[in-house]
């Protein structure tokens, strides 16, 4: 009996030590799996020489060159209007009529007025002529001159003043029919026939209708404040009109504002823009005012130039380097041995560097550049780069997040489009 249970006792042993020494290889492996480099899929395109059209893009609507907002002078009741939306007027054409009858009878209470000033002028005037010549005689005394002189005065003024109120009763009377001052459409109307309009003389009334020049059409942008300084007048642009999906529209810049507006003043929202305004060149587009629309302004174009992809410039933050023992002159503190507090001018340098990964010999090496204009697919490079330099064009992850420079890396093939399609068939 003692003997089996030593025997049992050294089988245990045994099946432990066995179980201890894979546990060990197992974290070995682990271990030594762990302290392994990473390598990071990658797509590389190489650097190429292209030409590049810069673009600013700013969304707005199509509206009408000339435009104007009919709005009677005078008030009243709209007793004619022989004209809806989308009639073709010329100048000149009747647009509306208004109840004529207040300013009739007007006219004829001031005209009524004017024949009694008339009449006093006609008695007052021989009378003055007479008691001058008696005057200039001798004959009558100073005081019966004046007197007569101020009633012909007096008359005269009357008569002036009745003349006047005259034809500005004639002239609303003829305020009463409105006629079309421009050749055009009417694109709104917003009255209809026996409603009562507002019209004053020195402000604008009911806003009846718009009369616009459907013939020459233009796109109104806002631009941001960043972007408006990159566009000139008489810039090409192409217009993508939201109702026509399958056409771009040609036209050219030809005013640009000299006044921001701004949209959410003062909150974290706040926007300043400047309103760009673009001729559509094109003829025969169905284009009507207020279509949504999405403007490509292009401000500068450049021939022969070295691009890469857009999605290839990314931004690192360079590495300080802080000497043990260096002050630094904004805090007066004195960097201890191992710490890595930097200095004011070391913080002044610590900005974001734009930066490409070139590929040589399975290792990404992060090169510094300075970009020029760009397009919505390539950016100039100015400096950083050569020809046929292979970058790194993808994935988004590895270029802005993974990357680092020294760091080894596999490159994969680049899918394109239609790759998953021919493979599934």
């Amino acid at each position: 009996m003692a003997s089996n249970g030593k025997k049992s006792k050294r089988k245990k042993i045994i099946i432990f030590s066995v179980i201890g020494t894979v546990l060990i290889a197992l974290a070995v492996i682990v271990f030594m799996g762990s302290k392994k480099e990473p390598i990071v899929a990658i797509q590389v395109e190489k650097v190429q020489a292209r030409t590049i059209t810069q673009l600013v893009t700013a969304t707005g609507k199509i509206q009408p060159e000339v435009q104007v907002k009919i709005s009677p002078e005078v008030s009243g009741e709209i007793v004619d209007l022989p004209v809806k939306e989308g009639d073709h007027v010329r100048r000149g054409d009747v647009l509306m009529k208004i109840k004529p009858d207040v300013y009739i009878a007007q006219r004829n209470q001031w005209a009524a007025g004017l024949l009694q000033a008339k009449a006093a002028v006609s008695k007052t005037e021989p009378d003055f002529h007479r008691m001058e010549s008696l005057f200039k005689k001798g004959l009558v005394s100073q005081s019966d001159y004046d007197q007569s002189k101020a009633a012909f005065d007096q008359s005269t003024a009357a008569y002036a003043q009745a003349k006047a109120s005259v034809d500005q009763a004639e002239e609303s009377l003829r305020k009463t029919t409105v006629l079309s001052p421009m050749d055009g459409t009417v694109s709104q109307l917003n009255s209809e026939k026996g409603e009562r309009v507002l019209g004053t003389q020195q402000f604008q009334g009911t806003d009846v209708m718009t009369i616009a020049d459907l013939t020459r059409m233009e796109a109104r942008v806002d631009v941001s404040e960043n972007d408006v300084i990159l566009v000139h007048v008489g810039d090409t642009a192409r217009v993508a009109v939201d109702a026509l999906p399958d056409r771009k529209v040609n036209a050219v810049v030809y005013e640009i504002a000299n006044t921001a507006t701004s949209k959410g003043l003062g909150t974290q929202e706040e926007v300043t823009n400047f309103q760009v305004k673009m001729r559509i060149v094109d003829t025969g587009v169905p284009l009507r005012p207020g279509m949504s629309m999405t403007g490509d302004v292009e401000t500068q174009t450049k021939q022969n130039v070295l691009t890469v992809p857009i999605q290839c410039v990314t931004t690192r933050m360079p590495k300080m380097e802080v000497k043990e023992g260096q002050g630094d002159a904004q805090s007066g503190q004195v960097v201890a041995p191992g710490s890595s507090t930097p200095s004011a001018k070391s913080r002044s340098e610590n900005k974001p560097k734009e930066i490409v990964f070139s590929v040589e010999n399975g290792v990404a090496k992060a090169i510094p550049v300075k970009r020029g204009i760009s397009n919505d697919q390539y950016v100039e490079i100015t400096q950083g780069v050569t020809d046929s330099m292979r970058v790194v064009s993808g994935s988004y992850k590895a270029i802005n997040r993974e990357l680092e420079d020294g760091m080894k890396v596999r490159v994969e093939e680049t899918k394109k489009p239609g790759d998953e399609k021919a493979k599934g068939a």
